[in-house]
């Protein structure tokens, strides 16, 4: 397939901007850069910014069942570019086009949208007689311009889980893609253009973090709110950025999730509940599993089955409906994660599978490409076990107790996730309860309902998002008190 050629612009106020400062996109399969974007500067930032706080004066005030009919025109407009956003998210990010199935994973992206719409348009307040005849209810009012910064690695899904809420419940939308993966964010940006979004409401700009369009629109005083997902130490960084401001935040940070497989399971589905786990979207996803720890009798087998399995993925073009495993985001991050695997080698671990690139064909011998690994002889303490290494790397570790499982699974500084495989509900529901993590699946791994909250414990964020719990991060909460006389 003939390679796109991508010329991204900013969106800012209703309008395309091409931007004067132009970095280069790359495809991660093969390296090869497929376009260029705009880096925005204070000035694109603070037109963005500004154009979001004059739309939020009519948006704000528009009814409700207005703002939802436009965001439904919104969510069609992407079911019915599916089959492009799917190629779009591969180009991107250099995962299979078989795990971005239009039918799934952008339905998924399009019911961000739908969901929050229909939510603010239904969701009921709260009101209370007092003794004396004084009523007083509750009024939820959207905050303002609403930054929202998302990371590479599921880009479309994160933009819209993000999108959806904020202008659902009136605000103003200013949208900073990661610099690796602006593609998709552009085309979210001429969608809504299409469909009719007023000017302002939505806006992209383009850009890195320090010193670029990531600071400064962190920094910018119109901002009031920061949703933000990506890494921890990032998150860190805006937490200072936002402070002088006091704006409101909410962070979805870093992952290190357990997954624990305890000896009644059925090993079979174990395993490829086991290997979606750890190497969707080649492992480069916070809600990961890559601390794989399996109760002593079983482990063997386990283990036995588990590298078969592993060993069926297919790297490869990642436009080949057969491919099962993509390419990592930029060469350094390649070099980043085969440095855990190489850290853990040294230290006596046992790579059993993996830790080197697959051979590939041209042009995908070029791109950044690596094997299932799968390693085991490591302690938890160590560092490929406590750190987030983001990519199709899997420690095994065995475990002889339910209380020794939950101990080391919860040994860590992150909290975001976890997986508990039994047949026991008694055990499953005891494990559940004592694991520190924002989301744990029962014998599953990424099922999502909107309904529920997410977000992490410990290093992996500050808040929760979904249905009520994005109402409260997306609005103000007023108290109207009426007189009986």
């Amino acid at each position: 397939m003939d390679r796109p050629r991508f010329e991204v612009e900013h969106y800012i106020g209703g309008e395309f901007r091409k931007g004067r400062n132009r970095f280069e996109v790359f495809y991660p399969a093969t390296n090869e850069v497929i376009g260029t974007a705009p880096e925005a500067g204070p000035d694109e930032v603070d037109a963005a910014v500004q154009a979001a706080h004059r739309a939020f004066a009519s948006w704000s005030r528009t009814p409700v069942a207005e703002r939802r009919k436009i965001l439904h025109a919104f969510a069609r407009a992407i079911r019915e570019e599916a089959e492009e956003l799917a190629r779009v998210e591969t180009w991107d990010v250099g995962r299979p086009i078989r795990e971005n199935n239009p039918q799934v994973y952008i339905a998924r992206v399009a019911n961000n949208i739908e969901f929050f719409a229909d939510f603010a348009a239904t969701h009921g307040s709260e009101a209370f007689l007092m003794d004396n005849g004084y009523v007083n209810y509750v009024q939820r009012m959207p905050v303002g311009v609403a930054a929202l910064i998302t990371p590479w690695n599921v880009p479309l899904l994160l933009e819209t889980w993000k999108i959806g809420p904020a202008l659902a419940f009136g605000n103003t939308v200013v949208l900073k893609p990661a610099e690796y993966t602006p593609i998709g964010a552009w085309k979210l940006a001429q969608i809504a253009h299409r469909v009719g979004l007023p000017p302002g409401v939505f806006n992209v700009v383009h850009g890195f973090g320090p010193n670029s369009a990531g600071e400064f629109l962190t920094k910018h005083p119109l901002v009031r709110l920061i949703s933000f997902t990506g890494e921890t130490t990032t998150g860190k960084t805006i937490m200072a950025a936002a402070a002088p401001t006091l704006k409101r935040l909410s962070f979805e940070l870093g992952g290190k999730g357990p997954n624990l497989v305890f000896e009644d399971v059925d090993l079979d589905r174990a395993v490829e509940v086991s290997v979606r786990a750890a190497f969707f979207n080649q492992g480069e996803f916070c809600l990961a599993g890559p601390r794989l720890m399996v109760q002593r009798p079983v482990f063997d087998a386990f283990l036995e089955r588990f590298v078969a399995a592993c060993e069926r993925l297919r790297p490869g073009d990642p436009m080949d409906p057969e491919t099962t495993l993509g390419a990592l985001i930029a060469p350094e991050h390649l070099e980043r994660v085969t440095g855990y695997v190489e850290e853990a080698r040294a230290q006596g671990a046992q790579v059993l599978l993996g830790g080197d690139r697959p051979q590939l064909p041209a042009p995908f011998d070029r791109g950044n490409f690596l094997n299932p690994t799968v390693i085991t002889g490591v302690r938890h303490t160590d560092r490929i076990c406590q750190e987030e290494v983001f990519g199709p790397v899997v420690t095994v570790l065995p475990f002889d107790t339910e209380e020794e499982a939950i101990e080391v699974a919860n040994g860590v500084t992150y909290g975001l996730s976890a997986v508990v495989q039994t047949k026991d509900v008694g055990r499953a529901i005891r494990v559940a309860n004592a694991l520190e993590a924002g989301t744990v699946w029962v014998n599953d791994f990424f099922v999502r309902d909107l309904r529920v909250p997410f977000g992490g414990m410990k290093s992996s964020g500050i808040g929760r998002e979904g249905a009520q719990y994005s109402l409260e991060f997306y609005t103000e909460a007023k108290t109207v008190c009426l007189s009986n006389r």
